[in-house]
């Protein structure tokens, strides 16, 4: 039967993600669904003797814009060039596209050879959740915000506008998505959601670190005293990285953010929290 190359259903998608979580990346309870119906063509699983050995996603989120993520070979099969067969048939999903990606730092020369070049790093940091506190009056939750709304002020933030993506991933089960709201207007917003291990915030996007903050404690109630917590930061964003640091949230690992047609034009100073590491 050899070695075979197809788009992978949503049911197994969930072998990708279960694969994810063995390479340590903790990937979230209910991601699947906002995964695959952001684009159902954009999951590709290798095949050898009719048995999956390889993943990649290249999620299109438009004409301009896509992503890879998922890029997984099993153990046992890496070396021998499945993989990068499968990289190969994965971005003939993305002719057009500003590609981008979060590669791990040992994987940077390989994709640069690709055409990717590094924009930024991200760090993720752990910390843990925190008991009840007052609450702000201005934070609300994100399903009393118009949809419109919230897409017009995450517009800025992301490198085109993900309508598809954002209306399912802010009513995720066992999660918590709110915005900051002052004389009618959204000037932040954040979510986080059950992981294999802890939640993990994505995304934390603020008009200053004090409006961060705000959200980033309502975040941490949710999650609750003791559960560990997760925050993807972009390095460039020195608040973001203070914003961890000032809750003595550990560094546990960096990621590149590489593009092949350059860094988009997006306001990385209002990203305190990165909204996942496979879609972007």
């Amino acid at each position: 039967m050899g070695y075979e190359i197809r788009p992978g259903t949503r049911k197994e998608l969930d072998i990708m993600i279960d694969w994810a979580a063995k390479e340590g990346w903790n990937p979230g309870l209910h991601d699947g669904d906002t995964f695959y119906t952001t684009d159902p063509k954009g999951f590709y699983l290798g095949f050898l003797n009719g048995k999956p050995i390889s993943s990649i996603s290249a999620v299109s989120y438009d004409s301009k814009f896509g992503v890879l993520g998922f890029y997984i070979v099993k153990p046992e099969h890496r070396g021998k060039g499945y993989g990068y067969q499968l990289w190969l048939e994965s971005l003939k999903h993305l002719p057009t596209q500003n590609i981008g990606l979060d590669g791990v730092l040992a994987q940077q020369e390989n994709y640069k050879k690709s055409g990717f070049e590094l924009a930024y790093r991200n760090i993720r940091h752990e910390g843990v959740g925190i008991l009840e506190q007052p609450d702000d009056k201005n934070i609300v939750l994100l399903s009393k915000i118009p949809f419109k709304k919230l897409l017009q002020y995450d517009n800025p933030m992301f490198p085109t506008t993900r309508a598809t993506f954002l209306k399912e991933w802010i009513k995720q089960p066992e999660s918590l998505a709110v915005g900051y709201i002052k004389d009618g207007k959204v000037l932040g917003y954040g979510m986080v959601r059950k992981c294999r291990t802890g939640f993990k915030v994505g995304p934390l996007f603020a008009n200053n670190p004090e409006i961060a903050d705000k959200l980033f404690q309502k975040l941490r109630m949710f999650v609750g005293k003791d559960n560990q917590i997760y925050l993807d930061t972009p390095e460039v964003n020195k608040e973001a990285v203070r914003l961890a640091e000032k809750y003595q949230m550990k560094p546990m690992f960096e990621t590149a953010r590489m593009y092949t047609k350059g860094k988009p034009n997006i306001n990385l100073q209002k990203v305190f929290g990165v909204t996942t590491f496979e879609l972007g």
